[in-house]
């Protein structure tokens, strides 16, 4: 997967009461394997946010366009060492991106730990990150593609709940409501309400349906390469969030196929399905599956709910989806209901 519309290597190649009612309802209903998630507080003016870069490059104008969206909202931003580095595809060596990995998440005093952008190397470092201080000093985590990776590692070693979300490296993709959406979820308790936009390519793909459950998931190419699986959570009764950009259909084909061989999907309660933008060299020929046929050909015979169309992910005008949290998928009424990543 390539992230973020920098030119890279492909992923593979290199390696509101309704809504509050709603999701609180969910927590009852869940199975007794799906822990509660922690919570980290939610930000309030004043509070710092250490913005780490584990994984690829990214530029310093970039990086300002997002300093001044969050410095507006009464933000600390604070970059660590090599934010702005650049090493090959990577923002810098791995021993030095772990050590601003490391430093930004056993920050004392921050609130949230925001990456400046994906791309690729987090599977790099990831299994030498200790957890011990955000454990300790719990903070929201803040990413989406290549940050799936921490988001499923840092889930799987101390419970928190996270946002999937745009990142310090502002893309020309996000817009007024992209960043909106972030301040909600950043600074509010409030549940975010995602619906089926019909102008998003895979607001067909559709399976009729209601379901209840901890919200997982992210990158799908990310998901696919967790090795022997060890980071992911349990799916049982859960809700798998999916997105990618820049893949193929027939590896996308191959990523699910994986999931389906590997019991990954068994016992999953519903699915949700976000942006899937286009690789720009699969040229689709005449009798050959569409993207969104891929998706129903490997998703829709589940019997489980499946809700595509969602504005989340790397396609225009994104919106930020919290993670690790009680959600509510109604694939009738096109919404995933979800419960605040963030406590008072």
């Amino acid at each position: 997967m390539r992230n973020d519309h920098r030119p890279s290597l492909s992923r593979r190649a290199l390696i509101g009461a309704v809504a509050a009612g709603a999701v609180a309802a969910t927590a009852q209903a869940a199975p007794a394997a799906a822990a509660k998630a922690r919570k980290p507080a939610k930000l309030e003016a004043g509070d710092l946010v250490v913005v780490p870069a584990p994984g690829g490059p990214t530029t310093a104008a970039a990086v300002a366009r997002g300093i001044a969206i969050l410095e507006g909202w009464g933000l600390r931003v604070e970059l660590t060492e090599h934010a702005l580095d650049t090493y090959g595809w990577l923002s810098a060596p791995d021993e030095d991106r772990l050590a601003d990995l490391q430093y930004a998440l056993d920050h004392k005093e921050a609130k949230a730990v925001m990456t400046a952008r994906g791309g690729y190397g987090t599977t790099r470092i990831i299994d030498d990150v200790s957890f011990k201080g955000l454990k300790k000093h719990p903070k929201l985590i803040v990413g989406y593609s290549d940050i799936t990776a921490l988001h499923l590692a840092a889930r799987h070693h101390t419970g928190l709940s996270s946002l999937h979300s745009p990142m310090v490296a502002w893309s020309s993709n996000n817009t007024a409501a992209t960043a909106e959406s972030l301040r909600t979820a950043l600074m509010t308790t409030d549940p975010v309400v995602l619906t089926r936009d019909p102008l998003e390519p895979t607001s067909a793909v559709n399976v009729p349906g209601t379901a209840s459950g901890p919200l997982y998931g992210g990158n799908l190419s990310l998901l696919d390469a967790e090795p022997d699986d060890n980071h992911l959570p349990d799916a049982d009764g859960a809700i798998l969030f999916i997105e990618d950009t820049d893949e193929s259909r027939y590896k996308i084909d191959g990523m699910l196929t994986r999931y389906l061989r590997a019991g990954h999907l068994d016992r999953l309660a519903g699915i949700a399905v976000g942006q899937f933008t286009p690789f720009e060299h699969d040229e689709y020929k005449p009798g050959e599956w569409t993207m969104n046929e891929v998706l129903m050909d490997r998703l829709g015979g589940l019997g489980i709910p499946v809700l595509g169309g969602l504005k989340v992910g790397h396609g225009l005008d994104p919106r930020v989806m919290p993670l690790g949290t009680q959600a509510v998928l109604d694939a009738d009424a096109g919404t995933l209901t979800i419960e605040a990543a963030v406590a008072d």
